[in-house]
């Protein structure tokens, strides 16, 4: 597998720990999977309160899983998105960015990621506003490698409906003079986009004039809606031949550590047989490795229920039912099923406007 696949902790919500993000780790790594970068909407340090450093105990824990992500063979990056900074890259901006930067070094970071996603823009020039802030941070960080996430990262039209009208030629003009060892992340013909094919791959590349890194918004279940399901089923719509289009492939969790490891491990498998993959059959292969024959049993036969039907289509004596079949399970993806059912995983409007 030529790909290099990623985890990019990127969604809105409530926080890993360390522990669970350690494990993902270790279930992932034996597959390939080659990153990981973090990014959680919830850190505010990272992007509305950006201009105030980490406090010292995170700043150590952040050390200590960068080397723990290494020991396991994975390069550690962390994305930060410096609120709307293009609107007004003046001194005090750039002050703030210098003293962000030298903290990012301290922590030891492989990657720098720098996310303008979903945040509005009210500069004329975003495009060359932004290269511009990429170049500066390019003279000033020690990180080897160095990525950014468009304001437009899709051609969904939601983006320009939330975050106001794409320029003209956006895509092109950062493609055209953004340097060509930065690389750029990009999401699929939408926001969380059903299928991502070669030809849109190979129209994009051309764009950017390099192939970019998919951020792919699946399994991640934020938002009021999609916090109601659960995101387990195998991955399509990813042929293998998007391969020689992308520059990597990184995957925005689900809510829940362990059991996004399911759909994960599948992504994996795909890149590896090609053709020969068959999703259902990737499915129980992975959901047996993460959970155990018994449970990867319970799961599949309940996959309708979580995936599709959800919290909102559950009648309560289903729900009932549910908590007493997972309850019996002393495994921490039973665990993570008892708190979805509780409700406990709910994303609501407010987070997401306000992390």
């Amino acid at each position: 597998m030529s790909t290099t696949l990623g985890i990019i902790e990127g969604f809105y919500g409530p926080v890993w720990n360390w522990q669970e993000r350690q494990q993902l780790v270790r279930a992932l790594a034996p597959h390939g999977y080659g990153f990981y970068l973090y990014a959680p909407k919830a850190d505010a340090f990272l992007r509305r309160r950006w201009q105030e450093p980490h406090p010292p105990a995170m700043v150590a824990e952040l050390a200590e899983f960068g080397r723990f992500c290494r020991q396991h063979g994975l390069r550690f990056g962390i994305g930060l998105s410096p609120f709307e900074i293009f609107n007004r890259f003046d001194d005090a901006a750039r002050t703030a960015l210098a003293a962000k930067l030298e903290l990012l070094d301290r922590i030891g970071i492989d990657e720098l990621a720098i996310l303008f996603d979903d945040m509005r823009a009210d500069t004329p020039a975003l495009a060359e506003t932004q290269v511009d802030i990429m170049h500066w941070i390019r003279e000033r960080t020690r990180a080897r490698h160095l990525s950014v996430c468009p304001s437009y990262y899709s051609d969904d039209p939601v983006l320009d409906r939330v975050f106001g009208e794409r320029p003209t030629a956006y895509l092109e003009t950062l493609g055209r003079l953004l340097d060509r060892s930065i690389q750029v992340f990009w999401t699929g013909e939408e926001v969380c986009s059903r299928e991502i094919s070669p030809g849109h791959l190979k129209r994009v590349s051309d764009q950017l004039g390099r192939k970019p890194v998919l951020w792919d918004n699946y399994p991640v279940n934020d938002g009021d809606r999609m916090s109601r399901h659960l995101h387990l089923r195998a991955f399509t719509g990813r042929p293998a031949a998007n391969s020689a289009y992308i520059a990597g492939h990184g995957i925005n969790p689900a809510l829940q550590p362990v059991l996004t490891a399911i759909p994960a491990i599948t992504l994996a498998e795909s890149y590896r047989l090609g053709t020969e993959y068959q999703y259902g059959q990737a499915f129980r292969h992975a959901a047996k490795e993460v959970l155990g024959r018994e449970l990867a049993d319970q799961l599949h036969a309940d996959l309708l229920v979580f995936q599709d039907a959800g919290l909102g289509r559950i009648s309560e004596e289903k729900r009932q039912s549910l908590l007493r079949t997972y309850d019996v399970y002393e495994h921490p993806a039973a665990s993570e099923i008892l708190r979805w059912l509780e409700s406990e995983y709910q994303v609501t409007d407010e987070m997401v406007q306000t992390q």
